[in-house]
């Protein structure tokens, strides 16, 4: 049975305040010079281990759980096509479609569509428009504006992916 869009949006502020209770855990891979935060539970993000954060292994431990590196990463990359930067671009442009008119009281439509179990033909077939319209419409910003569109949409399907089981 479909939920009904009040107590669907009832939900959603439920889970939202939750989430801003969490706990965070604290680490610091350089010994103090840098610290970062992420809720319990979170994948490691800037180490491979939990060793910078015993109080949280102890915890694993005791569940039984072990926190996987999905990817390790070496401690110093040398991009050579300017990943990084275009990574920390594109979280920027992520975090301002959060900000524009197509989402209203922090709920967007497109997770109005994801719900109803559209998610994967809605994110593919988005991706394929932005990228079959790359460098045809309007100014070489537009064009670079279009593949902004691809990489959000693209990483929305792989959360949908994620998320199917």
């Amino acid at each position: 049975m479909r939920e009904k869009h009040e107590d669907y949006m009832k939900r959603r502020i439920r889970e939202e305040d939750e989430e801003y209770r969490q706990k965070l855990i604290y680490e610091s891979p350089d010994k103090g010079k840098t610290v970062y935060s992420r809720p319990f539970g979170e994948p490691l993000r800037y180490t491979l281990t939990t060793e910078s954060c015993p109080e949280e292994q102890k915890i694993y431990d005791y569940l039984d759980v072990k926190i996987p590196a999905k990817y390790p990463q070496p401690k110093s990359i040398a991009y050579k096509y300017n990943e990084d930067v275009l990574i920390k671009e594109f979280k920027s442009y992520v975090d301002a479609t959060y900000r524009q008119h197509y989402s209203i009281d922090k709920f967007q439509a497109t997770e109005f569509i994801m719900d109803g179990g559209h998610g994967t033909g809605f994110c593919i077939g988005n991706v394929l428009k932005y990228a079959q319209r790359y460098g045809k419409k309007g100014t070489r910003e537009d064009a670079r504006k279009d593949l902004m569109k691809v990489l959000h949409y693209a990483l929305m399907q792989l959360y949908v992916h994620d998320s199917e089981k």
